[in-house]
């Protein structure tokens, strides 16, 4: 089926047969435990290390986000099944799963209070600290998906929710941006979520991290001024975000010590680069293009990496089936669907985040990648300035001197 230029595309992946007279079920109904399941073994490995003093605890969660989940991705490979059609609409509508999501949240904050309470009470040794550091920030990291997940619908309380599981790692700017700005700029160079083609990692953070603040505060000043109201009002929801993580913080430094300040920024800084590496991989080095009457052309499942690896997906409410999440932000997870058109990922996002922290490996995979997806033309890419001229030089000189396909005769194997 060709892509369209109106909007996003029908899935093509298969469909699971039902059987004759029987609704369908979903096969991962209990999997998409796993993601609380996370947080719970979080905050349960504080409690062991502060039982036993054993500092492997401390690296357990580390050792399951970059090592285990990867591993097993790698296992068990892509699975591409969609829900029928006619389950959608049930499958929504359930609100197990819902609940599934919402059950992240305590235990989020509680690994965050526990890691804490380690910091201030324990004498850890360096790297003692660095894994207590990546625990709870990777928990809190984790929790910026569920806070993505949540914030997304239409109920007021999930939305609120979402700001809440926002608040112990200190993004809370994230509810903004993400759903008033980067949905609407997304793969374009306006975009301070999207990753250019050529852009490290490590270069990308920085921009990101300033850049999405910017954005959502202009975003909600503009909102505001609509309403004959300052930027600096009570109603600024930047404002509320980030007065609930003062709270937070505060009444954390009050119960510890305010020496725990350092431990909490360390870790909200950690939590906050695991989102920005998944946003580098999500679009990197994919464009829009620019229609003949200058406006964008609509996003669709071109403009998004993919992936339906098993495990990362049912640890991340299958936020790697991120073309279908731009086409119907607010549909709900357990109904995602996966989209042949879209440009695919070689593995999870658990294995791909390790491959973007080491930029000239990263580079050696997806920029051919990026160049396959379109036909082999750099100049459809979405591309980093600093390193505009240099791409285009190789890469153009590349597409010039690739031999031609073989013309196959009337009547030969063409036919």
């Amino acid at each position: 089926m060709a892509l369209r230029d109106d909007g996003p595309m029908p899935p093509t992946a298969s469909v699971p047969p039902a059987a004759v007279g029987r609704p369908w079920r979903d096969p991962r109904r209990y999997l998409w435990l796993l993601s609380p399941f996370f947080a719970v073994g979080a905050a349960w490995h504080l409690v062991n290390f502060a039982r036993t003093g054993h500092e492997f605890w401390l690296w357990l969660l580390p050792a399951v986000m970059y090592g285990v989940i990867p591993l097993v991705d790698a296992v068990l490979g892509p699975d591409r099944r969609n829900p029928p059609e006619a389950a959608l609409k049930d499958l929504e509508a359930d609100g197990y799963y819902r609940a599934v999501v919402v059950a992240f949240v305590p235990f989020q904050w509680a690994a965050t209070v526990i890691g804490t309470w380690l910091a201030a009470t324990h004498d850890l040794s360096a790297t003692g600290w660095v894994g207590l550091v990546l625990t709870v920030g990777g928990i809190n990291g984790v929790a910026i998906n569920t806070a993505h997940e949540l914030g997304h619908k239409r109920p007021g309380w999930e939305r609120w929710l979402s700001r809440v599981t926002l608040a112990p790692v200190a993004y809370g700017h994230f509810y903004v941006e993400h759903n008033r700005g980067h949905h609407l700029r997304v793969a374009t160079p306006d975009d301070p979520a999207s990753a250019r083609m050529g852009e490290s990692f490590w270069a990308f953070l920085p921009r990101t991290m300033i850049g999405s603040v910017r954005s959502a505060w202009d975003i909600e000043a503009t909102r505001l001024r609509a309403r004959g109201l300052p930027a600096w009002h009570g109603r600024n929801q930047l404002l509320q975000a980030w007065a609930m993580t003062v709270v937070f913080y505060a009444a954390l430094m009050a119960a510890f010590g305010s020496a725990v300040l350092v431990f909490l920024l360390a870790q909200a800084f950690y939590g906050a680069s695991l989102l920005e590496v998944v946003n580098y991989i999500e679009h990197y080095g994919l464009l829009r293009s620019v229609r003949p009457d200058g406006r964008r052309e609509p996003c669709d499942p071109r403009h998004s990496w993919n992936s339906s690896h098993v495990l990362s997906n049912l640890f991340l409410y299958q936020l790697q089936r991120h073309s279908d999440h731009h086409a119907h932000p607010g549909r709900r997870y357990q109904a995602l669907r996966h989209f042949d058109e879209s440009p695919q990922l070689p593995s999870g996002y658990a294995a791909m985040l390790l491959l973007a922290y080491v930029p000239p490996l990263w580079f050696r995979v997806m920029d051919p990648k990026v160049l396959a997806h379109y036909g082999r033309d750099v100049h459809r890419a979405n591309l980093h300035p600093p390193r505009r001229e240099a791409l285009v030089a190789r890469y153009s000189a590349e597409r010039r001197a690739a031999p031609k396909p073989a013309e196959h005769p009337p009547g030969g194997w063409g036919r």
